[in-house]
């Protein structure tokens, strides 16, 4: 067991104004802490046996397959590709999870440092039906290209598809040409584009590099075409030869579609980076501004800090006095409101302020308290993180009566309405219009994660099984007819797992809303990511909103 974090009451950020350094009260001797560290250590235990089947893409047979071509798996294509021991912030990597498409969903995305600048990373894996494109890949290719677009980035695409997957066409023509718009969109808001061709692409993917500002082809390996040769046969009646249609050669030599010709992989990713290192890029954000010193509290101890019983509260606090940089948290009205925390902070040197759920319910108060800080931050351009754990607004006669709709509106509008930055890390409950204050998916912020033991939902699994019981013996009581109570128990049962199911951690991230499962010892450093990832951009804060109904 790791060593209890020594306590402090303060340590100065500046040279001249001391910040509060949060303490702590935690014991990892406790049972709850240990029950909590081994549910946690389950749980992420089995997202990570969800990312090896991930990662191993097709299978065995495929690999193999594929390696005895001579060919990178997409992940060694990234790892060459990225500047030598940068990190590579893996987005959406159990895309299509449950489904009846591969985990995954075909392809590999996320956010790497190449020749120093940092790029959206988008790879075809080839191994899974030679890299066709599913709904799920579609999404996936969608989520990466608004990252891209929202945060500055420039994009390197590393191609080797076949294109749609046939049967699944249905759901991916009519959508599917938004892949192309965007490449386009980032071409025209300066954000280059490059394609690097290590196989087919085929039809409709041909326009991946057909469309990028850069494209690298390899000499008898890159095949670039509308229509292949027995396509073109049926269509035409003339006879080709892949070379002839769209070899690496002919688009270096004849078409001009290729801009170099690579000899083999590695060489075509060398060109690659070499290419990016002329960008002459430059980040446009404020930059760092604040110590960037560790938390002096254990990082590992989140395990046991994060409830295993999603109904059961914890206090933020914790959780950031072993994220925020040397622990210290400016509170902002910690004495109202206190079922949400709020305050100000900084992540590897990035200012940042904070809205973290408390008691998990939010009341007229909290809405207050949040619609202010938000404008607050607005003022002053800094970003925002919400750590989720909420099971929503309170209701009741008295509350409603007091006005919670009109205030939670306040709130949700404030989250609607600012322009800076929102991260979300989704670290308990994100249950019912608690989602949508507290800066959910459907609110756009640029990156949103959860921890494994996150939960989401309308509402609460007994809570809404509850509700349906309640109507449903309302009804029976309508008609005047006998209310079956075995039924409804077996109603109750059936809802309850139905719901449980739906918002685990695991079948939220195989439907993209959110950007990855993480594990909670590693908060810090992806928010440190992408915060980084963010400064790409001027933060320019909402200096106006709409009618706030007092």
């Amino acid at each position: 067991m790791r060593p209890r974090a020594v306590r402090t009451t303060a340590a100065p950020s500046h040279p001249h104004f001391p910040m509060p350094v949060l303490t702590t009260t935690i014991d990892p001797n406790s049972e709850t802490f240990r029950a909590n560290q081994r549910a946690l250590e389950e749980a992420v235990a089995g997202v990570n046996e969800q990312l090896a089947v991930a990662r191993a893409g097709g299978g065995e047979r495929y690999v193999a397959r594929h390696k005895e071509r001579g060919k990178l798996l997409a992940r060694e294509r990234i790892e060459l590709l990225l500047d030598r021991d940068s990190p590579f912030l893996e987005l959406c990597a159990l895309a299509a999870w449950g489904t009846e498409y591969t985990v995954g969903a075909t392809s590999v995305i996320g956010i790497g440092v190449v020749e120093g600048i940092e790029c959206l990373i988008s790879a075809h894996d080839p191994t899974v039906r030679g890299g066709a494109m599913n709904p799920y890949s579609f999404r996936k290719g969608a989520r990466a290209s608004d990252i891209a677009l929202q945060n500055r980035l420039p994009v390197v695409n590393l191609v080797e598809s076949g294109g749609a997957d046939l049967p699944a066409q249905a759901e991916l023509f009519i959508p599917g040409g938004r892949a192309f718009r965007d490449i386009t969109r980032h071409s025209a808001a300066a954000l280059p584009t490059v394609s690097l061709v290590f196989g087919n692409s085929t039809a409709g993917g041909a326009y991946v590099p057909g469309m990028s500002d850069y494209i690298v082809m390899i000499e008898k390996r890159s095949k670039v075409f509308l229509g292949g040769p027995p396509l073109v046969k049926m269509a035409t009646g003339e006879e080709s030869t892949d070379e002839e249609l769209g070899g690496a050669s002919m688009h270096a030599r004849v078409s001009g579609l290729a801009d170099a010709l690579a000899t083999d992989e590695v060489d075509a990713i060398r060109l690659g980076r070499q290419i990016v290192s002329r960008f002459n890029w430059r980040k446009r954000g404020p930059g760092p501004s604040q110590p960037a010193d560790e938390p002096i509290h254990d990082p590992g101890e989140l395990l046991g800090i994060a409830s295993a019983d999603p109904k059961v509260p914890f206090d933020p606090r914790e959780v950031l006095a072993r994220v925020v940089d040397g622990s210290r948290f400016d509170e902002f009205k910690p004495l109202y409101g206190s079922s949400l925390v709020t305050g100000w902070a900084s992540i590897h040197g990035y200012p940042v302020g904070v809205l973290a759920n408390h008691r998990g319910v939010l009341f007229s108060e909290e809405a207050h308290k949040a619609t202010q800080f938000i404008q607050l931050a607005n003022q002053i351009d800094v970003p925002l993180i919400f750590l989720q754990n909420t099971t929503g607004y309170m209701v009741g006669k008295e509350y409603e009566q007091g006005g919670i709709i009109k205030h939670g509106a306040m709130m949700i509008n404030a989250v609607s309405n600012s322009s800076v930055p929102h991260i979300t890390m989704n670290i308990g409950a994100s249950y019912g219009a608690g989602n949508y204050g507290m800066c959910g998916r459907a609110y756009d912020p640029r990156f949103l994660f959860a921890w494994p033991n996150a939960r989401s939902a309308v509402m609460g699994p007994a809570q809404l099984a509850g509700v349906l019981s309640i109507v449903g013996r309302q009804s029976a009581a309508a008609k005047g007819v006998p209310f079956d109570e075995n039924a409804d128990a077996a109603l109750r049962e059936l809802v309850e797992a139905q719901i449980e199911s739906e918002s685990l951690p695991l079948f939220l991230t195989a439907r993209l809303y959110d950007d990855g499962i993480i594990d909670p010892r590693d908060t810090r450093t992806v928010l440190g990511m992408c915060l980084s990832v963010i400064d790409n951009q001027p933060i320019t804060g909402t200096r106006g909103y709409g009618v706030f109904r007092m």
